[in-house]
């Protein structure tokens, strides 16, 4: 947990920008981060105590200036209220969440190198993110890495994990790569798993399996009757 001077005057969210203005390059950058929020919507709808950022800017007091955020393509946090009652989030303050920090950060590699394997890499260490995810399906040869990497905060080091989907416990979700049909073209993303290697579906699939499921069952029983 990240502590705070308390002589320091740190700023409201209402007095700092919510962004860093920087746009993204890929369309995964986008897409991506929005399908996990939406599919946690789903899994975790009787919650309230998690927070799903997308390109938001997080600000911290342990980096160079407590007027300086890092902004992941998304990123998760637990025991903090999912609604701020008052007002929704600009941004995410950590001297304003009870100093609960991100447990989770995602980051998506962009034509333009944006430090995601090490000053981003050193912010989140330095912040206490537990689990740090790199995802490069175009630009991993570059990079000399893989296309999906997932690493854990060890003594204050990020350590890289194995196994896909790769299970993580203190957020009892996994977390890998699975296809996603767009209209007719199939595209990779990152999907939500259940401690069984269990892909949790999207909304579109669960609405697919419930209309193949009701037709087995007329192709057994006939039409349902009337209620």
């Amino acid at each position: 947990m990240v502590q705070s001077d308390p002589k320091l005057r740190l700023p409201t969210s209402d007095e700092l920008p919510c962004s860093d203005d920087t746009p993204v390059d890929n369309e995964n950058q986008n897409f991506i981060p929005n399908l996990l929020l939406f599919l946690l919507k789903f899994i975790w709808g009787n919650r309230s105590d998690w927070f799903f950022g997308v390109d938001m800017g997080i600000y911290h007091t342990t980096g160079v200036s407590p007027l300086v955020p890092v902004v992941p393509d998304g990123f998760l946090s637990l025991g903090v209220e999912r609604h701020r009652r008052e007002r929704l989030r600009k941004s995410y303050v950590v001297w304003e969440e009870n100093e609960v920090v991100p447990i989770f950060a995602l980051e998506i590699v962009s034509l333009t190198p944006g430090g995601e394997y090490d000053k981003k890499m050193e912010v989140y260490a330095k912040l206490g993110v537990l689990y740090y995810v790199v995802y490069n399906p175009e630009y991993w040869q570059r990079d000399r890495h893989q296309p999906f990497e997932v690493y854990r905060l060890v003594d204050g080091e990020y350590q890289l994990q194995i196994g896909e989907p790769y299970w993580m416990s203190e957020i009892n979700l996994g977390i890998g790569r699975a296809p996603y049909w767009d209209g007719e073209v199939e595209i990779e993303s990152l999907y939500w798993y259940d401690k069984q290697g269990n892909r949790y579906l999207t909304a579109e699939e669960r609405a697919q399996q419930a209309q193949q499921q009701l037709e087995r069952y007329r192709q057994l029983f006939g039409e349902l009757p009337e209620s």
